[in-house]
């Protein structure tokens, strides 16, 4: 009697072995697929990548204050951070290096958007931006707005509120006697005190507490008149909201006109970056907007009218 080798039952939901045929097939397949992905010379081939987007070049005012250009470059790798791939440039309006007009220049012909580091509407804005422009005639650019009014900054103000002592929790009793001063550059275009007297008025919905726009140059109220112009109405814990995007001359002259919490500037903050990333975006979308094509007038429809003659 000839001995058999017994059969084993595989265990339920074991996948049978692949035949010879089959794993040769398969190898086969992977090894075309990698194959492709290498030239004749043996370097990599590698897919195609996506087209770069248009540089982002953010325009800073400038300052004698070091600490300025140090925070500006901060907040740009910030913005790196939040939009990797994208090309990020910087250029000052006058004070630092590199000027606009230079970094315009170093740019390859095409298109570019323009985002001010500024917080509202005026003459660097509506002039010396597109003066640089002018000098750059190789670009196709568009430039966003400014960066106020906005609820982003609004929460960096209060972020930096909170940073320098303010209480984000007052009693009822506390916020009566409470009240902000949202200390700014200041401009002559009357457009610019329109957007930071928004943004006082976007802050003090948010603080809950009375909020007074104040400036440091060529525009009034002044910091010290705000101050007492809070007191008066029985607001003596003010404090001092740095409405300025980095250190220099005016945040700190303003900082100490304070007489308790001063806030520091807006600077390198998460949501300054995203900010500009949106000044950004809406001025690249706007650019590729279709024109709208004018609906024509119809022509109205004359209807005949018969004269009639009537005999004397």
């Amino acid at each position: 009697m000839t001995a058999s080798n017994p059969q084993r039952d595989e265990p339920t939901g074991t996948a049978h072995l692949d035949s010879t045929a089959q794993l040769m097939t398969r190898i086969t397949s992977q090894l075309g697929t990698q194959l492709s992905h290498v030239r004749l010379n043996g370097s990599r081939r590698f897919a195609p990548s996506a087209p770069c987007p248009p540089p982002l070049v953010v325009v800073a005012h400038g300052s004698r204050d070091p600490r300025a250009l140090t925070t500006v470059n901060a907040l740009l790798d910030k913005v790196r951070a939040e939009r990797p791939g994208l090309p990020v440039h910087l250029g000052h309006i006058e004070l630092d290096e590199p000027l606009l007009t230079d970094t315009l220049a170093n740019l390859a012909p095409g298109r570019a958007i323009l985002a001010p580091l500024l917080l509202s509407r005026g003459y660097h804005v509506k002039q010396d931006i597109p003066e640089a422009l002018a000098k750059a005639p190789h670009l196709t650019a568009s430039v966003a707005a400014p960066l106020g009014p906005h609820p982003l900054l609004v929460e960096t103000l209060y972020a930096r509120l909170v940073e320098a002592g303010w209480n984000p929790t007052p009693d009822a009793r506390t916020r009566r006697t409470t009240g902000v001063v949202l200390a700014a550059a200041g401009s002559r275009d009357p457009d610019s005190a329109t957007d930071t007297a928004r943004t006082a008025e976007m802050l003090a919905e948010r603080l809950g507490v009375p909020v007074l726009p104040a400036y440091a140059s060529a525009a009034s109220p002044t910091v010290p008149t705000a101050l007492r112009a809070l007191a008066a109405r029985g607001r003596h814990r003010a404090a001092v909201a740095a409405y300025f995007t980095a250190p220099g001359r005016f945040a700190t002259q303003c900082a100490q006109a304070a007489p308790g919490t001063a806030a520091a500037p807006l600077g390198a903050h998460t949501a300054m970056a995203r900010l500009l990333l949106h000044r950004y975006d809406a001025a690249l979308n706007a650019a590729h907007a279709p024109t709208p094509t004018p609906t024509p007038t119809p022509t109205p429809t004359l209807t005949p009218v018969k004269r009639q003659l009537t005999s004397a």
